[in-house]
C-alpha cells in the first residue's frame, strides 16, 4: 500500500502522455522531419518547467522528504560527450518511435511490440554498465 502513490503518479503520467499524443509515432515522425511544432512545444514546456522548479527550489531551500538539502552537482562540459550521447539517443528514438519514458505507457496501450524495445533498453543499460569505466566521459 505504501507504493500506491507511485502507481497512481505513473498512471497519471501515462494518461497525460496518451492524451497529449506525446507517445504517437506519427507525432515523433513529424518532429524529426520538422513538420510540426507539437512535440517541440511539449519538450520545450517540460524544459522550462524543470528550469523554473530547480530555480525555485534553490531560492527557497527546498529539502528532500528526509530533510536533507537538495544539491545539484555541476557536470563536466564536453561537447563530444553530448554530441555522441545525443546522437545515439536520437537514433534510438527515431528508430523505435519512443524515448525510454513512454515505453511502459506504449505497452500499456496494447502495443506489445514495444516489449522488444524495453528488453533492448535494459540490455543496452546493462552493457553500458559493463563498459562505463572504459568509455570516455
Amino acid at each position: 500500500m505504501k507504493y500506491i502513490k507511485y502507481i497512481l503518479t505513473g498512471m497519471l503520467l501515462g494518461i497525460v502522455l496518451v492524451k497529449s499524443e506525446a507517445i504517437s509515432w506519427y507525432r515523433i515522425f513529424e518532429m524529426f522531419r520538422f513538420e510540426s511544432f507539437h512535440m517541440y512545444g511539449i519538450i520545450g514546456s517540460a524544459v522550462l518547467t524543470g528550469i523554473l522548479l530547480i530555480q525555485l527550489s534553490k531560492k527557497y531551500g527546498v529539502k528532500t522528504y528526509n530533510g536533507a538539502p537538495i544539491t545539484i552537482k555541476p557536470k563536466e562540459r564536453s561537447k563530444y560527450r553530448y554530441l555522441i550521447g545525443g546522437s545515439i539517443f536520437g537514433l534510438g528514438w527515431a528508430l523505435t518511435g519512443a524515448c525510454p519514458g513512454p515505453i511502459f505507457t506504449l505497452i500499456g496501450t496494447g502495443l506489445f511490440s514495444m516489449i522488444i524495445v524495453l528488453i533492448s533498453a535494459v540490455v543496452g543499460t546493462f552493457v553500458y554498465g559493463l563498459l562505463k569505466n572504459k568509455l570516455p566521459h
